[in-house]
């Protein structure tokens, strides 16, 4: 009998809302349908701006939230028609919504979302607020998707996990069947840089398959003063986010340099794949090989100096294990989803620095 769950995505980089129908009736979850809708030019600025401290954010916040509940009950219309699904036949929606601030070092983190509205909008059952209780009980709220790599990832060899969004993560998954604990954390900007410096330069959102940077050459100075960052030589647990690496970060450390636009760029992608390789050299250096998933794994002037910084481990796209780099996500939080009316704990204490395993999230009936 199918068992049914939605997850929803939309992160760092802002490029709209991934959204995955899920069965869980098998111990690996069979993916039944998937939909992207991007969001509209005007609620992605607004979400931006709201990256950033500025004026009247508090009613600015609450609109966005609502334009965004509204964005994510379209999509699961778009979701559940396309797999020809009935909303009744759904479970539960895992919802993550939209981080505007991540600081937990001051004790919250803070996703723009309206769980509610999004339930009485589509009649399902609305799981929200999934980090939140991680931070009450000490941890970083973040990453929260290494259980999840480890129970779709999991093979006879250690392996390392990497999902190169706007932020890159990477999780440390044991051997199956060997007891030893997973390990996670965000190591660093994945494309929010690249993002935002061709966003600045050009005026496009990103850049589409890394063209842009490979138009250019690495500026090795540039390279090394953007290495020196404090961020990338602490220890985990560790979480970061635009709170930290953002375009007023980079422009401080080009103040002064005479860099071509390009080679800024070409350099920021040799960052993210620099940065990435050290983090599993240093934090999991078991690892037999490297799985990437997230917008990244199709970015081929990202991958091919990330094969350079990780060998000799041979680096795919989780595409090649069945699971297309997209859909890893929002998988991810329908799992979480599905463990919160299962009463079972989402985080892992060892990941986020927690005090404990917590159960994750609220849920908001349909009815």
């Amino acid at each position: 009998m199918a068992e049914l769950f939605i997850g929803l995505m939309s992160g760092t980089s802002l490029d709209g809302v991934d959204a995955v129908l899920a069965d869980f009736a098998a111990p690996r979850p069979t993916l039944r349908a998937h939909v992207h809708r991007g969001f509209a030019p005007e609620l992605r600025a607004e979400l931006l701006r709201l990256q950033a401290e500025s004026g009247d954010e508090l009613h600015r916040a609450a609109v966005a939230a609502q334009h965004l509940a509204r964005a994510y009950a379209a999509t699961i219309e778009d979701l559940l028609l396309h797999a020809g699904v009935e909303a009744g036949a759904v479970r539960a929606a895992g919802v993550h919504g939209q981080t505007v601030r991540h600081r937990p070092d001051a004790g919250y983190t803070l996703q723009l979302n309206a769980p509610a509205l999004i339930a009485e909008l589509t009649g399902i059952d609305v799981v929200a607020d999934f980090r939140s209780r991680d931070i009450a009980a000490g941890g970083q709220g973040a990453p929260l998707v290494p259980a999840f790599h480890a129970a779709v990832f999991a093979v006879d060899a250690p392996r390392a996990v990497v999902n190169i969004g706007g932020i890159a993560n990477v999780t440390g998954v044991p051997a199956r069947g060997y007891a030893a604990p997973i390990i996670g954390f965000d190591c660093g900007p994945g494309n929010v840089l690249l993002d935002a410096w061709i966003g600045a330069c050009l005026n496009e959102p990103f850049d589409r398959d890394g063209r842009w940077a490979a138009a250019g050459t690495v500026d090795g100075a540039l390279l090394a003063e953007l290495l020196a960052e404090p961020y990338f030589a602490a220890p985990p647990p560790k979480s970061t986010g635009r709170d930290l690496f953002n375009l007023d970060w980079l422009q401080r450390r080009l103040h002064g340099r005479l860099v071509d636009a390009r080679d800024v760029q070409a350099t920021l992608a040799q960052l993210t794949s620099t940065t990435i390789g050290q983090a599993i050299a240093t934090h999991v250096p078991q690892a037999q090989d490297v799985v990437v998933c997230g917008g990244g794994a199709y970015n081929p002037t990202l991958m091919a100096p990330l094969a350079d910084a990780c060998a000799p481990r041979p680096v795919v796209g989780s595409a090649a294990l069945g699971v297309a780099p997209e859909h890893v996500e929002a998988l991810a939080f329908a799992w979480l989803a599905r463990a919160h009316l299962r009463g079972e704990a989402g985080n892992l204490p060892a990941v986020t620095g927690a005090r404990g395993a917590r159960v994750l999230g609220a849920r908001y009936p349909a009815g």
